[in-house]
């Protein structure tokens, strides 16, 4: 053996010797293996203080962005005895915050370690919201909803059923709902959500928790249906007084996107049709709930999708900035109740991802923005007139919190050579003030791969990016199995500028164990514009597996890939492309693993499918084409669809209907339920469902 040899053996044996091999049930037992973060950093408002929790969980350290001067402010068990690690707080200004435990509210003085307000509702109480002015409480109860104002619980709806929900979020969380409840500026006055869901069809979602199994029906309207009837409420806590804004007709349309102006007079929503391609940006008087005017509309032949609320200029009652995609990519834009010409402030081909708030003296905004053909995520300060400045020009994703007057920024900072970087910075010119973090790889001392980005094109020259994991030791002349992991729908970004490119450990873990684990962005996902999104209008499923296609003729093309054991793998949307892909290309992919996935998109619920898809009735031919029960038969390769058994947002019936055709037509399939899970498998059961895909690919690949 000559000595180059030796020295590359003597390397490859350490290198083998040196490292740590981990199991699938470490991987998913050993936090260290993930980059660590502080806890629960953010600002303490009005102030330039930001904190965190310790390690532990029972300490709020707290350091000065001026100075960084830093000390401990408060003990856990300082506020409640029994209090062994802190909850999620939510500060409201600079000495106050509230916070749940044991089912219980607290308001408390974090500096005097005081609590100002405790409420204990009834067991099932929830969306709890907190108004900082008025120091009123509104949360849900059921189907009600109840604020706690001036020391007594109220009730806002006088009315009581079943099929009407008040102060809860609607449409579905589409068009960015989160919640129900929206305070005045003010805190005296509350507007609501009421949904009426009595015209939409009971759907059975079956429990077995008991003997004989229960069937608790849901309100779930499908593509082509009857949605429900959303209006607006505005409740007065003072006297007790409801009043509904006259948001008008139809009455299947849908209110999105609630704003307050800042003096409690007026309400802005941003009103959708039902066809979702034309919306209407409309001004309500809040005391009397009359229609003012439309302050703008936007249309669209495809969609018109608003997710955003207006925010109003600071020390302006009238002008505002609204965010909108209506020039090809998402921006922000400055406008006035009064009808003033609009300036469009950002500009160019690149997505405004979050809209970051105004300076003190309201003379610059900040925004987070796609970046490096929106791999990178980074921050700018926007004067009213357009200009922009870049404050963190290192390539990669930058995670922001802005103090209140925004003098200072946290910045949480990764790549996918940098696994997180925490610092503090000044808002006027980016520069950095203080290191509050720095990771190395936490994987360095184990045997896991770290992924490649890389760019494809589609034949009309569109960029497509990719994320590839390959085993850390690659033998020479050896070919590899392949899994493909997919999402592929709207909204989602599964490639970026990160640490593990947007993956997870399990890629890379399964990397180590022999498969190359590949990922593509195709046309169809989020955060690239609206021309790269709306490419699958009325047609889901076909341009998307295009591009997976493309993917997997590069992979054929690699030396190292054996083109004969090519796997694909995704959930939800994922699990109808893995099931597109592979019921639509017999004899590309050997093996895939399908879960929760859309089998017919009749099936799915109104507000997201008719975005995408227009309505059954309109668009007969594309859901017939996306309808994957109808190519069952085309199967022939080895296909394990997995379904929660209590799924409320892919109903089960979405795969029970494809595995009976399956059997109708004598195609060989196989199956596996989680009993009580809803649309994901979360918690401990988390482990065996990665255990049984893990197994499938190692058994069939």
């Amino acid at each position: 053996m000559n000595s180059r040899i030796l020295i590359l053996f003597l390397l490859i044996s350490f290198h083998s010797f040196s490292q740590q091999t981990l199991t699938l049930d470490e991987v998913f037992s050993k936090p260290e293996l993930s980059p660590k973060n502080l806890k629960q950093l953010q600002w303490i408002p009005e102030t330039h203080f930001y904190c965190w929790v310790s390690d532990a969980g029972d300490a709020l350290i707290q350091a000065n962005a001026e100075n960084s001067k830093m000390d401990t402010l408060l003990r856990s068990n300082e506020l409640i005895p029994e209090l062994k690690k802190f909850p999620p707080l939510n500060f409201i200004n600079q000495q106050e915050c509230w916070f749940m435990f044991k089912d219980e509210f607290y308001l408390v003085n974090f500096r005097t370690k005081q609590t100002i307000l405790k409420l204990k509702p009834e067991e099932g109480a929830g969306n709890f919201d907190f108004a900082v002015q008025s120091r009123s409480v509104v949360f849900t109860q059921e189907t009600d909803l109840f604020v706690q104002h001036s020391g007594k619980a109220i009730k806002v709806n006088a009315e009581t059923d079943a099929g009407i929900l008040y102060g809860q979020a609607v449409h579905r969380n589409e068009f960015g709902i989160e919640k129900g409840t929206f305070w005045s500026p003010s805190g005296k006055k509350l507007a609501f959500y009421r949904m009426d869901q009595r015209m939409v069809t009971d759907y059975p979602i079956v429990h077995i928790g008991t003997v004989p199994a229960e069937a608790k029906p849901i309100k779930y309207p499908m593509a082509g249906g009857i949605s429900h009837h959303v209006t607006l409420g505005v409740f007065e806590p003072s006297t007790g007084k409801t009043i509904y804004l006259e948001t008008g007709l139809p009455e299947e349309q849908y209110l999105t996107n609630i704003a307050w102006s800042p003096d409690d007079k007026f309400i802005i929503i941003a009103v959708v049709n039902r066809g979702q391609n034309e919306m209407k940006l409309n001004q309500y008087d809040a005391a009397s709930g009359k229609f003012v005017k439309t302050l703008l509309t936007e249309s669209d032949p495809e969609w018109v999708e608003p997710e955003h609320p207006v925010e109003f200029v600071p020390g302006s009652t009238t002008q505002f900035v609204y965010q909108s995609e209506k020039n090809g990519f998402n921006h922000l834009y400055l406008s006035d109740l009064n009808g003033t010409p609009e300036i469009q402030l950002t500009t160019g081909n690149y997505v405004v991802t979050e809209f970051a708030g105004f300076d003190a003296k309201a003379k610059n905004l900040f925004a987070v923005v796609t970046a490096n053909k929106a791999m990178d995520r980074k921050l700018i300060r926007i004067n009213l007139k357009g200009k922009s400045v870049e404050l963190t020009p290192l390539s990669g994703t930058h995670a922001i919190q802005l103090c209140t007057d925004k003098s200072f920024f946290i910045d949480t900072y990764s790549s996918v050579s940098v696994a997180r970087k925490v610092t503090v910075n000044s808002s006027s010119n980016g520069k950095e003030m203080r290191e509050l973090l720095s990771v190395s790889n936490p994987l360095a001392a184990y045997t896991m791969s770290i992924p490649e980005i890389l760019e494809l094109k589609t034949e009309d020259g569109t960029p497509l990016n990719a994320r590839i994991f390959k085993p850390s030791v690659m033998q020479a002349g050896k070919k590899y199995p392949v899994v493909v992991y997919v999402y592929g729908g709207p909204h989602a970004q599964m490639v970026t500028n990160r640490w593990l490119a947007g993956g997870n450990l399990w890629m890379s873990w399964l990397a180590n164990q022999g498969f190359i684990v590949f990922t593509l962005d195709n046309r169809g996902s989020g955060d690239r514009g609206l021309a790269f999104e709306q490419a699958v209008h009325r047609k889901l499923g076909t341009v998307e597996a295009a591009d997976q296609l493309l993917g997997v003729k590069y992979l054929q093309s690699l030396p190292f890939v054996d083109s004969d054991r090519i796997g694909v793998h995704g959930w939800s949307f994922g699990g109808f492309m893995t099931t597109t892909l592979m019921s639509k290309n017999p004899g590309v992919f050997k093996a895939g693993v399908a879960g929760g996935p859309v089998m017919d998109w009749k099936l799915y619920e109104i507000m997201y499918t008719e975005r995408y898809m227009d309505t059954p009735q309109e668009n007969p031919e594309g859901y017939e084409t996306a309808n994957l029960t109808n190519v069952a038969a085309n199967l022939k390769d080895r296909l394990l669809l997995i379904h929660g058994t209590v799924d409320d947002v892919v109903v089960w019936q979405h795969s029970q209907e494809f595995i009976k055709k399956c059997v109708d037509t004598g195609v060989l399939i196989d199956y596996m339920i989680y009993p009580e899970h809803p649309h994901n498998v979360q918690g401990k059961d988390r482990l065996h469902l990665m255990k049984t895909i893990t197994r499938y690919f190692q058994e069939h690949l």
